[in-house]
C-alpha cells in the first residue's frame, strides 16, 4: 500500500468512526424546512445558508452567505494543501420542494425517521436524498479529511444555492457576478442516482427542458351553460382540443419542426444501454402501471435518457369546487413541459407550441404565455482526469465498476457551469430511482448515503495523489 492510499485508508476510517455524529449534522439540516417556493420559508431558507456555511468554516473553508434576487447562496473556499493540485468545485442545493399533501407522509416530512426497508435502513424526510443528504455526504467526506489532515487534499471552491428546486432564477447572475472567484478545473455534483443500490453509476447525459404555461381567454366571464351552451367558446374546451393533438397515435410529439436537431443515438452507447437489462415492466409495475408510453418501437432506455418529449403538468379552468356549478369557462389555463436532448433549442420549442396553439384556436380568443424555464441538454465528456479518478473511486467502494447512464432529468446548472464558466461537470450521485423524490416519503438509503461519502473520500484521496 503506497502512502498515499494508506491516508485514504485512514480517513475512511475516520468516517467510520464518526459516522453517527454525520447523521447528527445530517438530521440537524433536514429538520429546517427550508422550501424556496412558499414565502413563509423565507427565514429557514437563511437559517439553512448560515448552517452550511458554519459547517464549512469550522473545516477551515472562508465561507460566505450571499444575497440574491431570491434565496441567498453560499460560496466558499478552501486553498487546499499548496502546491500544484486539482481544483475542484463542488455544487449542492439546500432547498427543498413543498411537502404536500401533509396526510400522505407516514411521519413528519421535517422529523427525520430511521425505519427499516427492504434493503435495510432508510431516512424518511424531505430532502432526504434531493439534495440534503448527497450534500452532507460530501460535507462528511471534507470533515474527514479535515479530521485527519487538518486540511484538504485539494484546491475546493463550494458553491450551495437555495433556489434549485425553483428553477434557479438567481443563479446565473450569481455565477457572472463572482465569475472569478468560481473559477476551478472541474465541477462535481451529487444530484443524480445509481444504477440500482449494488451498482454505482456516472451520468453522461442530461435531457434539457422547457416549461411553458399557456393562458386561453375566450369570454369575459364565465358563463350559464343553459343560456349560452351550444352558442358561446368554452375556453377549457379549445385548450383540451388543442394540447389533445399534442402527439400522433405513435407517440410522437406534433410540434412543426421538432425533431428536427434530434441526432441519432450512436451505435456503441446504444449497445452500452441495452446490456444494462433494464426491465420496464418492473419500472412501471412501481408506479402502478403497465403499459409504457412514449415513442412506439424504441428501447425503453432510448425513450427515458435520449428522446425528446412533451407533458401537459397542469391544467385548470372554470369552476373546479364541490358539487355542481353548470358554466363555460371563460378562462383555461395549462402548464406543459417539453424534455430535450442535445441540440434541440429550448427558446424555438416554446416559439413552436405557441405556434401550434395559435393555430388551433378560433378568432377572438386570446391567448398569452409564461416561459418557466428554459435549458439546455448536456452530454458530459467521459474521456479526463477527472472521470478516470471517479471510476476508481467507485469500483474501489463498490467492488465493481461504475455504469455510465443518462438521465431523464435536468440539472440546469450543468449547462450554465459550461456556459458561464467553462466548466465540465462530473455527475457522481447516490439516489435511487425509488426514492420518491418531490413525493411524500422521501426517502434515502442509508447505505447509499455512506457509500456516497466514502466515494467522495476515495476520489479527493485519489485526484490529490494525482
Amino acid at each position: 500500500m503506497s502512502a498515499a492510499e494508506g491516508r485514504i485508508a485512514e480517513v475512511l476510517q475516520c468516517a467510520r468512526a464518526t459516522e453517527q455524529e454525520t447523521l447528527r449534522r445530517w438530521f440537524e439540516l433536514l429538520r429546517i424546512p427550508s422550501v424556496s417556493a412558499q414565502p413563509e420559508h423565507a427565514k429557514d431558507c437563511q437559517d439553512a445558508a448560515e448552517w452550511v456555511q458554519a459547517q464549512l468554516q469550522e473545516l477551515g473553508f472562508q465561507a460566505d452567505v450571499l444575497p440574491t434576487d431570491g434565496k441567498p447562496c453560499v460560496l466558499a473556499h478552501h486553498p487546499g494543501p499548496g502546491g500544484d493540485v486539482p481544483h475542484l468545485l463542488y455544487y449542492g442545493h439546500y432547498d427543498v420542494q413543498p411537502p404536500e399533501p401533509l396526510e400522505l407522509w407516514t411521519s413528519p416530512p421535517f422529523e427525520p425517521t430511521i425505519v427499516e426497508g427492504p434493503r435495510g435502513k432508510r431516512v424518511i424526510a424531505r430532502g432526504a436524498v434531493d439534495n440534503k443528504g448527497q450534500l452532507v455526504a460530501w460535507l462528511g467526506a471534507f470533515r474527514a479529511w479535515h479530521s485527519v489532515t487538518h486540511t484538504m487534499p485539494l484546491r475546493i471552491t463550494v458553491l450551495v444555492e437555495g433556489e434549485e428546486e425553483i428553477g434557479s432564477p438567481s443563479l446565473e447572475k450569481l455565477l457572472s457576478a463572482e465569475h472569478a472567484r468560481l473559477q476551478a478545473d472541474q465541477a462535481v455534483i451529487s444530484d443524480t442516482n445509481m444504477w440500482d443500490i449494488a451498482t454505482p453509476a456516472i451520468t453522461t447525459r442530461l435531457r434539457g427542458l422547457a416549461y411553458v404555461q399557456v393562458n386561453l381567454r375566450a369570454a369575459a366571464r364565465d358563463l350559464h351553460s343553459g343560456l349560452y351552451g351550444g352558442s358561446a367558446q368554452n375556453a377549457l374546451n379549445i385548450l383540451t382540443r388543442a394540447l389533445g393533438g399534442l402527439h400522433d397515435a405513435q407517440g410522437r410529439v406534433q410540434l412543426p419542426g421538432f425533431y428536427d436537431r434530434v441526432r441519432p443515438l450512436p451505435p456503441a452507447q446504444l449497445a452500452e444501454w441495452e446490456s444494462l437489462g433494464f426491465d420496464e415492466q418492473a419500472f412501471l409495475a412501481g408506479i402502478g402501471q403497465k403499459e409504457p408510453a412514449g415513442e412506439k418501437g424504441l428501447p425503453a432506455l432510448v425513450r427515458l435518457w435520449a428522446r425528446p418529449t412533451a407533458d401537459i403538468n397542469g391544467i385548470w379552468g372554470g369552476y373546479t369546487g364541490s358539487g355542481a356549478k353548470t358554466v363555460i369557462a371563460a378562462e383555461a389555463h395549462a402548464k406543459v413541459s417539453f424534455r430535450l436532448v442535445p441540440d434541440q433549442d429550448p427558446g424555438e420549442v416554446i416559439a413552436s407550441f405557441q405556434r401550434f396553439i395559435a393555430e388551433r384556436i378560433p378568432p377572438g380568443v386570446t391567448a398569452s404565455y409564461e416561459s418557466l424555464t428554459a435549458a439546455a441538454a448536456i452530454v458530459v465528456p467521459r474521456e479526463s482526469r477527472f472521470v478516470a479518478a471517479a471510476e476508481r473511486a467507485l469500483r474501489e467502494e463498490f467492488g465493481r465498476p461504475p455504469v455510465f447512464i443518462g438521465s431523464g432529468g435536468s440539472v440546469p446548472v450543468v449547462e450554465s457551469f459550461k456556459r458561464v464558466l467553462g466548466l465540465e461537470t462530473l455527475l457522481m450521485g447516490f439516489g435511487l430511482e425509488d426514492d420518491q423524490v418531490h413525493s411524500p416519503n422521501e426517502k434515502f438509503e442509508l447505505a447509499c448515503f455512506l457509500h456516497g461519502m466514502r466515494s467522495h473520500i476515495r476520489l479527493l484521496g485519489h485526484l490529490g495523489q494525482a
